[in-house]
């Protein structure tokens, strides 16, 4: 097969290394870069409708914690059980970022395993934690949140394709991504790095989220008066797990027992989220 339309994806994962050892990832770095913009666009926001900004900066800190600990309690809860909730040695890992030697010890792995659904959840649950101890409104305090997700969600997407993870499947034509940094079982029973192109399924991801996002801001600009009837809630997580499910299909499964199976844990958890979204939008009219 041809693959002159394809690009090949070989990028290196770190940026640089801070004093000849500490590892700066553009993973890493795209989600710093998510949260930071997400944190000035909250700020702005608030500062919009005049909350002091003491009682907006704790916020950030609510949020960062539940999303870390949501998206990593939901990958291995959801797509690793048998992994991390069979074992005292698994419920260390699945807390800590490390990982236990085979043959003794352990060594500083970071969490390589984080999930979105998981982390919707995680920084829902911290937003009213936040709420109630700040006394903010919290379907305005999580509208004002929603305005800035989907472009987070778009810098953890791109941080994905750094890595070359959460691929797409293989085309079948001479254009896509040629992740050559991922490896596949050859004739010779020889694994070898990747020579056909996939679809870019992260790179789709994020396109797809700053169009979210820029919907959003243009809504916001004429209808400000809907911040706290949960209309901005409710479209984000319904535009961004509507459009996670359509794009399941075209991606690679993500655990082994998702094999054969008709819809993929991404999919089955992102229909309550799509039916929830579509509820608080119609809800927030009735408001």
């Amino acid at each position: 097969m041809d693959t002159f339309l394809a690009v090949i994806w070989n990028p290196d994962t770190e940026l640089c290394r801070l004093f000849g050892w500490l590892p700066i990832r553009y993973y890493s770095l795209c989600w710093i870069i998510g949260l930071v913009a997400a944190y000035l666009i909250v700020r702005k926001l608030y500062r919009n409708r005049g909350i002091k900004d003491e009682i907006y900066e704790p916020l950030f800190l609510y949020c960062f914690i539940g999303i870390l600990a949501g998206a990593r309690l939901g990958h291995c809860i959801f797509y690793e059980p048998e992994n991390y909730l069979t074992s005292f040695k698994g419920i260390v890992e699945m807390l800590l970022p490390i990982r236990f030697l085979p043959q003794g010890g352990w060594q500083l792995s970071g969490y390589s395993g984080l999930a979105s659904h998981g982390g919707t959840i995680g920084i829902i649950i911290a937003m009213i934690l936040y709420c109630r101890k700040y006394k903010v409104k919290i379907l305005e305090c999580i509208d004002m949140v929603c305005v800035a997700t989907p472009l987070t969600a778009a810098c953890i997407r791109l941080g994905n394709l750094m890595n070359s993870e959460i691929v797409g499947k293989a085309t079948g034509t001479d254009w896509g991504f040629i992740f050559v940094q991922n490896y596949y079982l050859n004739g010779n029973n020889v694994y070898v790095p990747e020579d056909f192109p996939r679809h870019p399924a992260q790179l789709y991801e994020a396109i797809a989220y700053i169009i979210i996002f820029i919907a959003i801001l243009l809504i916001y600009r004429r209808h400000k008066e809907k911040i706290g009837t949960g209309f901005y809630f409710g479209f984000c997580i319904a535009a961004i797990f509507a459009f996670r499910f359509f794009i399941e299909f075209c991606k690679e499964v993500q655990v082994d027992f998702e094999e054969g199976m008709a819809l993929d844990m991404g999919q089955l958890l992102s229909i309550p989220f799509v039916v929830a979204g579509v509820w608080l939008i119609l809800r927030s009219y009735k408001k």
